[in-house]
């Protein structure tokens, strides 16, 4: 009689997809991804398909994350050169044949409409990743000063389209891995104190550089108006200071327990503006008030420890310098956000990771937390 071989069940065969998936940061994930969807049910129940949308790409975002985490650390390590040149050809090519929207040059038309810089987010933080890798052991002036010179360039050229947000974004991701890479406190302190002597300057004497005429030269003067408004959004309160007023008094009016599940007054008759991207933060507090954004900052912080948790664990320089930078890059995403809707930051163009509607910066996201699970993924595989 021949031998009978059973057939591996459905389960069996998509099991080896799954494992060594780390489990903590998974659940991080969901808790925001279900935070996400209830705040957008709720300020985007009258806008179309909002709510739809941002479901979809979320659902592409977890994708790419699953598609993403199956890919060895080696293997990403192989993508970062040719990553981070397409990514810097692309900028130059947005600067010769862009395509310009509300007088900003960020966009490509390549058969779709693409906005590059969106690729440098996660490829800065790869490429220098790679870079020490291959240093490891023999790391001098020099070797910090060619990975300074490879931030710059993306950082330049993101900035003169004019896009303020995404460039910090870029430069932050690349210097959290120059830091970690070991980076001398000496090199440090300087330009941070150079910093905070800048900004209490700029404060003291923001009366007088924030008269019309007053020309920054260093920056546009939308920029500049940013800035200003930052200082005392009253001074134009229904004109460039409304969006950072509003703000605050939803966020104010919120008070401990929320107004309520769709029952926010300033979010639901208009008085936050883009509600349902930059200032969803807004939005959530008026609705589910201090408790509420405690629980959302706590998800947060959560995904943001497990990632560095990641980076402590990873068996080689490469993947503790990408996990720890993308970790602190979700970092900056929340604290920027969070800080410009309550008025302690300049308002620029950055979302809160999986709450604002988006689909280029949530497949962004979804990029970087495939690149930390699979760092946490390979590690389990290896002691398995």
């Amino acid at each position: 009689m021949p031998p009978v071989f059973d057939q591996p069940s459905l389960l069996q065969r998509v099991a080896p997809w799954f494992r060594g998936f780390d489990v903590w940061l998974s659940l991080a994930v969901m808790l925001l991804c279900a935070l996400g969807l209830v705040t957008m049910y709720s300020v985007g129940f009258d806008h179309g398909t909002r709510f739809a949308d941002h479901a979809r790409n979320m659902l592409i975002a977890l994708l790419v994350m699953f598609v993403v985490a199956q890919v060895p650390p080696q293997r990403l390590m192989s993508l970062a050169v040719p990553l981070y040149t397409l990514g810097v050809l692309l900028l130059v090519a947005v600067e010769l044949f862009g395509i310009t929207k509300k007088g900003a040059t960020r966009w490509l038309n390549v058969g779709m409409v693409i906005q590059p810089s969106e690729i440098m987010k996660m490829a800065m933080p790869l490429m220098l990743a790679w870079w020490f890798q291959r240093r490891e052991g023999q790391l001098r002036a020099f070797d910090f000063a060619v990975a300074g010179v490879m931030l710059l360039v993306p950082f330049v050229l993101i900035l003169k389209q004019p896009d303020l947000g995404t460039s910090l974004l870029v430069l932050s991701g690349g210097l959290f891995v120059v830091f970690f890479a070991g980076l001398s406190w000496k090199l440090i302190v300087p330009p941070f104190v150079v910093g905070v002597v800048g900004v209490t300057t700029l404060i003291a004497m923001s009366d007088q550089l924030c008269q019309p005429g007053v020309d920054w030269q260093v920056l546009h003067e939308y920029q500049k108006q940013r800035v200003c408004t930052l200082m005392d959004p009253t001074k134009d309160p229904l004109g460039k200071g409304f969006h950072t007023i509003q703000g605050m008094i939803a966020i104010g009016s919120g008070g401990v327990w929320g107004k309520g599940f769709m029952q926010g007054t300033q979010t639901h008759l208009e008085f936050i503006p883009e509600r349902t991207t930059d200032f969803i933060f807004a939005a959530f507090s008026e609705e589910f008030g201090l408790l509420g954004v405690l629980a959302l900052m706590g998800c947060l912080l959560f995904l943001i420890g497990r990632g560095l948790v990641i980076a402590v664990e990873a068996p080689t320089l490469f993947s503790r310098l990408l996990a720890g930078a993308i970790s602190l890059i979700f970092f900056v995403y929340a604290f920027v956000n969070m800080g410009m809707v309550s008025g302690i930051l300049p308002v620029v163009g950055v979302p809160l990771p999986f709450v604002s509607y988006g689909g280029t910066a949530m497949v962004t996201l979804g990029l970087g937390l495939g690149m930390l699970m699979s760092i946490a993924k390979a590690r389990r595989l290896m002691q398995s």
